[in-house]
This record gives structure tokens, C-alpha cells and sequence, in this order.
């Protein structure tokens, strides 16, 4: 059984080894969902065109995300005897040119290069881990992702693939568990529960048929840590389901996947297929005896049906609504059987944890936030992207070393973290430490990896409000304080935002917040109050300017404000006036302009293209009291 899966890996290393430093290049072009919306699909067929015309013998291959979402597309080149060099921005333009100068040339073109993966990187062309984005990230979870070809099992074999299914077969599943308790690992999924103790819970509870689902249903706005991961490495997912599967003593499993994600989906088939193929999943795996079948349920993109017995009344047939707890999952779950619910990230994590050991594991993290965790890094950030990180790094090394610091050297102001539950992080709170324990502390929650960075220009009322709206929206309406609170919330913070705001309504706020979250039914609602709970906490002040002066000081809220022109500052060069989508902005060329307030619709075309500063933001407030 064991020399099987070991043959197994040792065709597809050799297989590997023999096309990456073999005597043809090899190219690797980044396919997933962001690469393709930065339009790498044409950087792909410029690829083909340009080696098919220069007689360039070549593997070009589709890969995942490699997480530099600003730099895409991204395209990985290994030329025979010479070091693996990631280009970003590669357009179809720069495609031609690097298979020119480079492949049939010998310029490897520095200029376009983020560095050099391995080797002694030519002049010019820093070693990739050394760079700022790298030097602080450890790749364990994402390691494959951006490398290998996700639709090929060879690929994931050839990297010790399947290695932990493996040893959780030979050592059995008292051990497997015992493994996991050592190493530490809490979900990924936001709860931060460990995760032993949940498995132990369902392998203990007396059952013939028990279950084990993978939650992909990424529902965060601005969350892609999932998405990728299926994308780029599925098999890793598929593996720690069938090591849950063997120590839990279940047979079935099913994978929750949102039907946005189509690119995942069709991967994970494809996976799933090749396993059952080559033995690795089905009837009797690499004949031990146990037996596990995997089952995709596409669900319909509610942001409730990411919490367990939501989620489970989805897979069933039934609409997707929480119920009371206990009896918990881990007792009674899908169909009334034991049923373990990880997250992606967290069954990647197993079947790592599995095939290197615990220790090797828990040499990252902190005493009770162990090894590394996946971030998407979004917002007003430099570098933009898919990160992993040791748990225990600081908010400040997240967002100034790997993220490159705020978009435009603008103030930070705050980032949320744990989407649209979780809570906002001022400025003097940078140097807290990115674990469970601390961010709890800190008014917010890990959740499953989001991360929103803003600066000066966001408006901490309106941002309340927008993830209120969403969450309001996403209330499945089964419990009372969730249906009705954040509607009454959301209303309150609209009211702020366009002037209507009465006396006491900040107190009305945080006392509805309060009681949103003691009485709500599920995490939703336990959760949905954090962003407005952390905001008047910490920006109390921008409160009580929309509530006291009608104004909003980071000029967001449209209502609270008009644009006016400082005739000053004004050199009538008509850019406002021609940007004007309404032909609000009157004046002669080179004469002061005037915007007419009626036809205004306040879209901020003029305030965007003026160049010498004329345009301006003048709150409500300061108009009506006059000179």
C-alpha cells in the first residue's frame, strides 16, 4: 500500500526534476481568478505565439496565484542552467519580448523582473525572498500555489503530495489526532477552535455514518485566501479531508463551495477525478480498507451559509438558516449525523502538519496562536495581495513591510480585520500582534483572513454603514435581534451620513449594538455589530461631527458637503469644466470657474483633475453660515 504511493511520488518527482532543469525552458503563467482579470489569458496565448514563431521548444504551463495581486500578470520563466526568474505586469507586448531577448536572447530583461527564485540571480535581479514583499512571509499553505500546475496530480505528487494521507494511514487515527493537539492548529475559519479537540468530540460520538464538509463558502467582501488556495493547490484541501475522514471514521465528504467561484469548482473536479484514478480516494484508498468519497454542494452566495448549521441545512435541501446549538455539529450535524466542518485553509494546514510533524509545525506562531496563517491585504495598500504569515507578526509589519505602506504615503487610519464582522484598528494599535487572543483584545477578530487597510480619506460612520447594509442584507431573519438590529442600526448610520442625525443617536447606536450582539442567534450577529462598536470606540470625534456639524471631515458623505472652486487658486484651464458630466462648472478659459450647486451631483470629477488645488471640499456647515 505504502510502496505503492511512494512509487507513486518517486515517477512524478523524476517527472518533475527531468522538466525543470531539463533542456527546455519552462514557462509558468499565473491563471487564476486575479491573473485573469488583469488579462494574463492573453499573456498566455502571446506566450504560445511567440515561441511557436521563434521555434522555441518550451513547457508552458498554467499555474495559481502566487499572491503579488498588484504585479499581475505574472508569468514564472525557468531557462535551462539558469536561475527561475517571476516577471510581473507581463502584457502580451512584454510576452514577445521576453521570449525574444531573454529565451532566445540572453538579456533576462531586470527591468521587468520582481526576482530571482533561486540560483545566483543575474545583475540586477534581487533573490525573490529577500524583497520587502517576501522577507517577512513564511509560504507553508500557499508554498505550491503560483508553482505547480493545479490541474495536474503528477505536480502534487512530485512535492510529496498525498505524504500525510500516507503517514495518518500507517500510524492511525488516535495518533493523527494526538498529532494535531501537539501542532497546535486552531480554525482558520475565524472561531479560532482547536482543532483536535473538535475532531475528538465527532470521532468519540457514537455513530455508524458520520461526516466531515470543507467550508469554502468565502463570503468577506475583499477575502480571497480560499479561492486561491483551490486554485492553485486543491489537492492539499482534498487531502486533509481524507485524513479528517480516515481518523474520524467517516466515509463521505462534502465540499461547500460558492457557485462565484467557477475557476475552483471546475479544479476541484478535476482533482477529485485524478484521486479517484489513482486510488487515493474512493473505495478501499491504496487498499487500507477505508473508504472516502467526496461530494461538491455549489451554494448560492449567502454570507450566512458560512456558519455551520446554516451550512448544513444548505447541503440537505433546506434554506440556509441557523439553529440553536447545542446539540453542536460535532454530535448532530448533516443529517442528524457526527459532522466536522473546517475551512479550507484549516484542512490544507492538516495535511501539512501530517507530513512534516507537529514540530515542525509549531516552530511558528505564538504560545497559543500556532504556525502560520493566510491574509488577503486589500484596501489602501501598496501591494496588494495574497500573504502567509508567522501568527504573532504585527499589524504595523504586515501593512509597511510586506504591504509597502499605505497607497500614496497618505496617513493610516485604521484596517479592519475579519470582514464584515470584524472590528476596526486605530493607528496607535499598529504594533498589536496578529494572533486570536490579541485582535479579540483589540475590539476585532481574526476571522478567516481579511484585511482592510484604510487612510485619511475613509470615513469611519460611512464604513460602518456600508458593512452594516451588507450585513443587514445577509440576515437570514430567524432571530429577532439580528433581523430587526442591524436594520435599525443601519438606518441610524445612514441617517448620520446624510444629516439627519438627532440627539443621543450615538448612544441609541451602541446600546442597539450591544444587545445585537448578546442576543443574536448565530456569529452573524454576534459579529455584525463589531464595526460599529470599534468605530465609535475609536473615532468617536467623526461621530459627533456628522451627528453635532453636519459634516463629514474626510469628505466622503456626500450630503454633509459641496465642491466650490477657490477662484484664488483657479487658472481657468476648463479641465473641471470638461471633466463635468453635468456641465455644472461654468467659466471662461483662463478666468476663475464657479460650479452651479443645482446641477452638481457631487460625482468628484473636478475635484479629481484640478491641478492647482482650486477645487474644494467646503462642508455643509460652513456654507449655510455664510461669510
Amino acid at each position: 500500500m505504502m510502496a505503492a504511493l511512494s512509487d507513486l511520488r518517486g515517477q512524478a518527482r523524476q517527472a518533475w526534476d527531468a522538466s525543470a532543469h531539463g533542456s527546455r525552458p519552462v514557462i509558468r503563467v499565473g491563471t487564476a481568478t486575479c491573473g485573469r482579470s488583469a488579462g494574463s489569458l492573453d499573456t498566455l496565448a502571446a506566450f504560445r505565439e511567440a515561441t511557436a514563431a521563434l521555434g522555441v521548444d518550451c513547457f508552458l504551463v498554467e499555474v495559481g496565484c502566487i499572491g503579488l495581486c498588484y504585479a499581475e500578470p505574472i508569468v514564472c520563466v525557468t531557462k535551462p542552467s539558469r536561475p527561475t526568474i517571476l516577471y510581473g505586469e507581463v502584457t502580451p507586448k512584454r510576452a514577445r519580448e521576453i521570449v525574444e531577448r531573454y529565451l532566445v536572447g540572453e538579456d533576462p530583461l531586470p527591468q521587468y523582473a520582481l526576482g530571482a527564485m533561486d540560483g545566483e540571480p543575474p545583475p540586477d535581479i534581487p533573490l525573490l525572498w529577500e524583497t520587502p514583499v517576501f522577507k517577512r512571509q513564511v509560504r507553508r499553505t500557499l508554498k505550491n500555489c503560483g508553482f505547480i500546475d493545479p490541474t495536474s496530480i503528477q505536480d502534487y505528487l512530485a512535492m510529496d503530495g498525498y505524504g500525510g494521507l500516507a503517514r495518518a494511514l500507517e500510524i492511525g487515527p488516535e495518533r493523527v489526532i494526538e498529532e494535531l493537539k501537539r501542532s497546535g492548529l486552531r480554525g482558520r475559519g475565524g472561531a479560532g477552535f482547536p482543532t483536535w479537540r473538535k475532531w475528538s468530540f465527532c470521532r468519540q460520538a457514537p455513530s455508524d455514518v458520520k461526516y466531515i464538509v470543507c467550508n469554502a463558502d468565502e463570503g468577506d467582501p475583499g477575502a480571497f485566501m480560499n479561492r486561491s488556495l483551490l486554485e492553485g493547490d486543491p489537492h492539499a484541501v482534498l487531502e486533509g479531508m481524507l485524513i479528517g475522514g480516515y481518523a474520524l471514521g467517516a466515509q463521505t465528504g462534502y465540499i461547500y463551495c460558492r457557485a462565484e467561484y467557477p475557476l475552483a469548482l471546475d479544479r476541484l473536479r478535476t482533482a477529485i477525478a485524478q484521486a479517484e484514478e489513482l486510488g487515493l480516494l474512493g473505495d478501499n484508498v491504496l487498499g487500507s480498507g477505508f473508504s472516502f468519497h467526496i461530494k461538491i454542494k455549489e451554494g448560492a452566495g449567502a454570507f450566512v451559509c458560512g456558519e455551520e448549521t446554516a451550512l448544513i441545512a444548505s447541503i440537505e435541501g433546506r434554506r440556509g438558516m441557523p439553529r440553536p446549538r447545542p446539540p453542536f455539529p460535532a454530535i448532530a450535524g448533516l443529517w442528524g449525523k457526527p459532522t466536522i466542518i473546517n475551512n479550507v485553509e484549516t484542512l490544507a494546514c492538516v495535511s501539512l502538519i501530517l507530513r512534516h510533524g507537529a514540530e515542525w509545525f509549531a516552530q511558528y506562531g505564538t504560545a497559543e496562536s500556532k504556525g502560520t496563517k493566510t491574509f488577503a491585504l486589500v484596501g489602501q495598500v501598496k501591494r496588494p495581495g495574497l500573504i502567509e504569515v508567522p501568527l504573532g507578526i504585527t499589524l504595523r509589519e504586515m501593512i509597511y513591510e510586506i504591504g509597502g505602506g499605505v497607497l500614496d504615503d497618505r496617513p493610516f487610519k485604521a484596517v479592519q480585520t475579519g470582514g464584515p464582522s470584524g472590528g476596526c484598528i486605530p493607528a496607535d494599535l499598529l504594533d498589536t500582534p496578529v494572533d486570536y487572543d490579541s485582535l479579540k483584545a483589540a475590539g476585532s477578530i481574526m476571522g478567516s483572513g481579511g484585511m482592510v487597510v484604510m487612510d485619511d480619506t475613509t470615513c469611519m460612520v460611512d464604513f460602518a454603514r456600508y458593512f452594516l447594509d451588507f450585513t443587514q442584507k445577509e440576515s437570514c431573519g430567524e432571530c429577532v435581534p439580528c433581523r430587526l438590529g442591524t436594520r435599525q442600526m443601519h438606518e441610524i448610520l445612514t441617517d448620520l451620513t446624510e444629516g439627519r442625525g438627532r440627539p443621543g443617536d450615538i448612544e441609541l447606536l451602541q446600546q442597539i449594538a450591544e444587545g445585537v450582539a448578546r442576543g443574536s442567534l448565530c456569529g452573524l450577529g454576534q459579529t455584525a455589530p463589531n464595526p460599529v462598536l470599534t468605530t465609535i470606540r475609536c473615532f468617536r470625534d467623526e461621530y459627533e461631527a456628522h451627528l453635532r456639524e453636519k459634516s463629514c471631515p474626510a469628505g466622503v458623505c456626500k450630503p454633509l458637503f459641496q465642491y466650490q472652486i477657490d477662484e484664488a487658486l483657479c487658472k481657468g484651464c476648463r479641465l473641471c469644466q470638461k471633466n463635468c458630466p453635468v456641465e455644472a462648472v461654468v467659466g471662461e478659459l483662463k478666468g476663475a470657474h464657479r460650479i452651479v450647486v443645482e446641477k452638481c451631483i457631487k460625482c468628484g470629477a473636478c475635484f479629481e483633475v484640478c491641478r492647482t488645488g482650486a477645487v474644494i471640499k467646503v462642508p455643509n456647515a460652513l456654507v449655510h453660515a455664510g461669510p
